[in-house]
């Protein structure tokens, strides 16, 4: 008897657990499994027998013209992070703390309402924007101001991917200033705290799992972003993700050398989910 009470209370997490574990076994493990097998053999391309035979394509990551590849992907997703939550932040806190509860709800499906259209056609409005003859600078020129040169340079990919991914940080944040224990605020206030201090001392340590989470998702989504860089970046704004694709459906056809990339920025996700659950924690102050 105490067995069969054993088994149901294995088995029922199991069964609970088995539809999601199906899914990620078949759409993400066996894939990342076939993508690392493939990153073994080199210069294979579609048809090819698959025979890992080395880390050749490894150590071809590491010429530098490709570590300049992977820096500059790793600079667009370190600034687009930035600036998201340079950005988010304040419209977050003033959603979550300052807007009346009743308009809450709306404001924030305000926010994320760009969400719902296609990021292709964020970016060709990017481009409509941003091009020579585009609105940004019309409006220049009509105030007397000189034209900016921004598409197909690093500046119109980052206010794309910031754009892009902004809703997404506003999103995480609101979830925690939502939660701000405001007793705490007041008794940094008659403790004699200036608002400057309260904000470091009593805000930011309450929020930073929420920083911490939002950072984390805007980082990875922007490392691995394929669109903006291809559409708003031009020769100089080559990318991880563009390079991967270049690798498999490009001209080149060269799989081998492309899961390599892929298994490189799997690691460089690792690496930041690992760093966030180790220190993302946040820590009262004594």
């Amino acid at each position: 008897m105490k067995l069969n009470h054993y088994n149901s209370e294995f088995i029922k997490p199991l069964a609970l657990l088995a539809p999601s574990g199906i899914w990620l076994l078949l759409l993400l493990l066996l894939p990342t499994l076939i993508i690392s097998e493939l990153s073994l053999v080199k210069d294979i391309a579609p048809g090819d027998i698959v025979n890992p035979d080395g880390i050749q394509n490894y150590i071809r990551i590491l010429q530098p013209l490709y570590l300049q590849v992977i820096f500059n992907s790793l600079l667009f997703a370190i600034n687009t992070t930035i600036i998201c939550l340079i950005l988010g932040f304040p419209v977050a806190y003033w959603i979550g703390q300052m807007a009346p509860k009743r308009w809450r709800n709306l404001l924030l499906l305000g926010f994320v309402l760009p969400l719902w259209t296609s990021s292709l056609l964020r970016s060709y409005a990017w481009i409509t924007i941003l091009r020579p003859t585009g609105l940004l600078n019309s409006l220049l020129t009509s105030l007397g101001l000189p034209a900016l040169e921004l598409l197909n340079r690093n500046p119109a990919v980052l206010i794309g991917m910031s754009y892009s991914l902004l809703p997404y940080m506003v999103l995480v944040l609101y979830a925690s200033l939502e939660k701000l224990d405001q007793q705490l605020l007041e008794a940094a206030a008659d403790l004699g705290a200036n608002p400057v201090q309260t904000f470091w001392r009593v805000t930011v340590p309450q929020v930073f799992p929420g920083i911490a989470a939002g950072s984390l998702l805007v980082f990875i989504t922007a490392l691995g972003d394929f669109i903006d860089p291809e559409l708003l970046g031009g020769a100089s704004s080559m990318t991880a993700a563009r390079l991967i694709y270049n690798q498999f459906l490009g001209a080149t056809q060269n799989w081998g050398f492309g899961s390599a990339l892929s298994m490189t920025l799997i690691l460089v996700v690792s690496i930041a989910i690992a760093l966030v659950i180790k220190f993302g924690e946040a820590t009262p102050n004594k």
